[in-house]
């Protein structure tokens, strides 16, 4: 469920922001009789494009288990951008318009920035003959979405207490990314084989 709403969240903000773009270059191009019919012509599919992305977007947020500033940044740009949008076409303010589809865009691109997945690694990650504590890694930069025993499933994370992974599949997703999960920046591979042995010897399930 939660890829299926990630994906109509993504189609429903690039139809947006063409839509807003579209209008945008119409107004900013003084065609505003084209710019008139295409509204009415977009009233309907611009209601129900901006109703997803809104509903969409509130519903990946309450599954998000930590809320970082560039993510509220971005929320706040994007609800300020609309009475702006509004204003601005029923004004044909240029400005304002031209305000509008910039605080959109660069609520997408913060988007963009807050998802990339940057490791953390504490002093208590690394023991005393050098090795990799893949428990203490796990804990800093897994558990969050995957719980202390792999089953939180936030965001879309995989059930780890039942997978079928090996040690050598488990350090390639973790080290790339699959799915929902983007990958961890900054982790070297031992460090990701740390992670995979610390989840195939004590989370993961054995009958």
């Amino acid at each position: 469920m939660f890829e299926t709403i990630k994906l109509i969240h993504k189609i429903s903000v690039i139809l947006f922001l063409l839509i807003y773009l579209i209008k945008t270059i119409l107004l900013l191009s003084n065609k505003e009789d084209l710019l008139v019919k295409l509204t009415k012509v977009l009233k309907v599919p611009e209601m129900i494009v901006s109703e997803l992305f809104l509903l969409t977007g509130i519903y990946l947020i309450t599954q998000i288990p930590e809320i970082k500033t560039l993510l509220i940044v971005k929320v706040g740009l994007v609800f300020l951008s609309i009475p702006v949008a509004i204003v601005g076409f029923k004004n044909k303010n240029k400005i304002l318009a031209a305000l509008s589809l910039l605080m959109i865009t660069a609520s997408y691109g913060i988007a963009e920035m807050a998802a990339k997945n940057k490791a953390k690694i504490s002093e208590q990650s690394v023991t005393v003959d050098g090795k990799f504590d893949g428990k203490q890694i796990y804990n800093d930069n897994c558990a969050i979405c995957h719980g202390a025993d792999g089953k939180l499933g936030m965001t879309g994370a995989s059930d780890l207490s039942v997978t079928q992974l090996d040690t050598i599949a488990l350090t390639g997703i973790i080290l790339n990314g699959r799915g929902s999960m983007k990958k961890i920046d900054g982790l070297s591979d031992d460090q990701a084989k740390a992670v995979a042995e610390y989840v195939l010897g004590n989370i993961k399930q054995t009958k």
